[in-house]
């Protein structure tokens, strides 16, 4: 079987395949055959060596398969059952706790860069059924972090205002389901194109950034002078001034990312004026996974595949990813 390996120096040069084994399943295990991962930022930064990954980790957080065999004492699957993997390796269910977000799959933990692998059963779930596997690698990471942003800590209800900045996977996925839960979003591009496939997936209103600077004074006013009641920030750095301008008196901003790779900046009088409450979330439990594949399957929300490359195309993937020019998430078949 071959697989992706992290070499002692890394980068997206440095990105090869291996020959190994295909691995044998064990009491408590599972066999799959990965079909398809998807890139996250994440996966991005450990490839790159930003996150200091052990030399020889599998690489990449998510993936879809099918079961091939199970060990003993294994009940909740069975051979030909349709799997996607579990971000992380320790957190099941219950309250966030530093042991349970210390395993991250692709990191601290062997990912699904490869043909085959073994894990604990409790490191998959079962993929929705409505979905192929391109689709369901999109949501361990990406479409979990959206869900638990929304559902689990923001706990949206029709009628509510959530607010996503920019095309990524999360933002996309926040956009799906807060439409299926009966809110209204606002949403934030650069691009008129963007704009449009924005607006297609339901976006009730499209803010340009880069011809409204002062975006969050425009959100309060395309709510009649509330504000959002959820924003989830993904950029970071100075650019938190406009989600919390944005905002309603006690809303809530999640704090999922900081593409801008830098140092959150912003005014707290204007956190303590508007009484907001700042939530830092990482993906979410296999609980919460489950939860979020039963929604999908009874909503019939699909994920936005932005494009797909081959397994021996993981480097191009990345470069793709790094231009920016994606609207959804980038898949790799395998």
């Amino acid at each position: 079987m071959r697989q992706y390996e992290l070499a002692e120096e890394r980068g997206l040069d440095e990105l090869a395949i291996v020959e190994r084994e295909t691995p044998a399943v064990a009491a408590g295990q599972v066999l799959v055959r990965v079909r398809a991962t998807s890139l996250n930022f994440h996966d991005y930064i450990v490839v790159m060596g930003w996150f200091p990954a052990e030399k020889g980790r599998i690489p990449m957080s998510d993936g879809a398969g099918e079961v091939v065999a199970v060990g003993e004492g294994v009940s909740a699957f069975k051979p030909g059952d349709r799997v996607i993997s579990t971000y992380f390796a320790n957190w099941l269910d219950g309250p966030v706790t530093a042991e349970r977000v210390a395993m991250m799959r692709g990191d601290q933990v062997d990912g699904l860069a490869a043909e085959y692998v073994v894990r604990p059963a409790s490191d998959f779930t079962l993929a929705p059924a409505n979905l192929g596997f391109e689709e369901a690698a999109t949501l361990p990471c990406a479409g979990l972090t959206a869900w638990r942003a929304l559902m689990v800590e923001a706990k949206i209800k029709p009628g509510d205002v959530v607010l996503v900045e920019g095309t990524g996977g999360v933002s996309i996925f926040a956009l799906q389901f807060a439409v299926a839960a009966g809110a209204q979003v606002i949403a934030t591009t650069s691009s008129e194109a963007k704009a449009e496939k924005l607006r297609a997936l339901g976006a009730t209103h499209v803010i340009n950034y880069a011809e409204t600077p002062d975006w969050g004074a425009e959100a309060v006013r395309l709510t009649n002078g509330r504000g959002v009641d959820v924003l989830l920030e993904v950029v970071g750095g100075e650019g938190i001034t406009q989600s919390i301008a944005a905002m309603r008196t006690g809303g809530i901003i999640v704090l999922i990312g900081a593409l801008s790779r830098s140092p959150l900046k912003f005014p707290m009088l204007g956190v303590l004026n508007r009484n907001l409450r700042l939530q830092a979330i990482t993906v979410g439990s296999r609980k919460d996974q489950e939860d979020m594949v039963r929604a999908i399957e009874a909503s019939g929300m699909r994920p936005v595949v932005s494009s797909t490359f081959a397994f021996e195309q993981l480097a191009e993937a990345f470069r793709h990813q790094e231009a920016h020019g994606h609207f959804g998430k980038i898949c790799v078949t395998i």
